[in-house]
């Protein structure tokens, strides 16, 4: 009867034991997935390659060449930390040794170490060592990176998406980056206020372009949105200056156009940062007139003010709104880009710019090496 608890206690100790053992590992696994964690499982894991390979290149040089060492330096290369990688090519070199040894001079015979077999074996090592580097610098692992960029790239679109419109209105807009990538230095912010009767939209372009601008326009994207609606509309623009301002930045300068448009009326202001002109087509006459309004570029001096223009949008007419890359080119000046434009835009009013957006994108600056951005908001006849 003695032995039962002892017995009782002893498995019971067993099974906490092992709960705990495998609770820790499977929390390892997901920190390592997640980046967050130690990378000492990757690390075993190619440790133990390394003999394996060993074992393989002597009992079969012809079939596993000793330059299959690569393999766990290139994996290594992507999931180990610098220092843990230097272990890693501690242990390869020593298998470089030990089949030397084992297989002979290289003279002798085929499928041996050669010298050539040593310097790819250490040009990929260092290359790896690298990458390893430039991401510990960064602090994103690889196997986080990829995603990141994925959800920044998503969470960027959603916030430029323009709000739901009440009947009568149809809105779209077109963002094409430059060089075919995936994130822009053009971007837009909407917000629909005052109780939902007022559309806000503000259509900005960083300074650069491609990759080189879209860090900043992210980060501006970001404060834009807080700011609109949260501010009087005559008061956006002068907070975006000063906040951009604020930056310091080399290149820290940037085009912007805010749209404030009464939903019930039609009528509209426009207030412009150094930006293009906007373009509205007015159904009864067939023609295309730009409004300008007056204001400096962001980022430039404090203290900017920016006057705005006043329109309205009748049934059947068409508010167009436009980044420089659409309109402008080395071969032609912006006049020339925007009767360009308004040409192929007159193509699309029988269909009341139903998906014309990226299509006129599409005509009129399809290969420009410039981020392009397309904003139309239609009131329907």
């Amino acid at each position: 009867m003695a032995r039962g608890p002892a017995a009782d206690s002893y498995t019971a100790r067993t099974r906490r034991a092992v709960h705990r053992a495998r609770i820790a590992l499977r929390k390892s696994g997901v920190d390592y997935f997640r980046g967050d964690g130690s990378d000492w499982i990757a690390l075993a894991g190619l440790l133990l390659t390394i003999p394996v390979l060993t074992w393989a290149t002597v009992e079969a040089p012809v079939w596993w060449s000793p330059a299959a060492l690569v393999l766990p330096i290139v994996a290594g290369g992507l999931l180990l930390r610098p220092a843990s990688l230097l272990s890693l090519y501690a242990a390869a070199a020593g298998a470089l040794i030990v089949e030397s040894a084992i297989l002979g001079p290289y003279t002798e015979g085929p499928a041996r170490v050669t010298p050539g077999t040593v310097l790819v074996v250490a040009a990929c090592g260092f290359f790896g060592l690298l990458i390893a580097q430039f991401r510990a610098r960064v602090g994103v692992p690889w196997r986080r990176g990829g995603t990141m960029l994925f959800d920044l790239r998503e969470r960027i679109r959603v916030q430029s998406a323009l709000p739901r419109l009440p009947k009568g209105w149809h809105r779209e807009m077109a963002l094409r980056p430059a060089g075919g990538q995936s994130f822009s230095g053009d971007f837009v912010v909407a917000a629909r206020t005052n109780g939902g009767r007022t559309l806000e939209v503000v259509l900005t372009d960083v300074s650069g372009k491609g990759m080189d601008a879209a860090s900043r326009a992210l980060l501006l994207s970001g404060a834009f949105g807080g700011l609109l609606g949260s501010l009087p509309p005559h008061g956006f623009l002068p907070a975006a200056n000063g906040y951009l301002l604020r930056q310091d930045w080399d290149e820290g300068f940037a085009t912007s156009v805010h749209l404030v448009l009464d939903l019930d009326s039609g009528d509209y202001e426009l207030l412009s940062a150094g930006h293009l002109p906007a373009l509205q087509l007015h159904a009864g006459s067939g023609r295309w007139e730009e409004k300008t309004a007056e204001g400096p570029l962001l980022g430039v001096y404090d203290g900017a003010q920016f006057d705005p223009v006043k329109g309205s949008l009748r049934p059947g007419d068409v508010l167009m709104l436009f980044t420089d890359g659409l309109v402008e080119a080395n071969d032609r000046d912006i006049s020339e880009g925007m009767d360009r434009l308004t040409g192929e835009a007159d193509r699309y009013v029988a269909a009341s710019f139903q998906g014309a957006a990226w299509h006129l994108i599409e005509a009129v600056a399809k290969d420009v090496n410039d981020d392009r951005a397309l904003l139309l908001i239609c009131r329907e006849g």
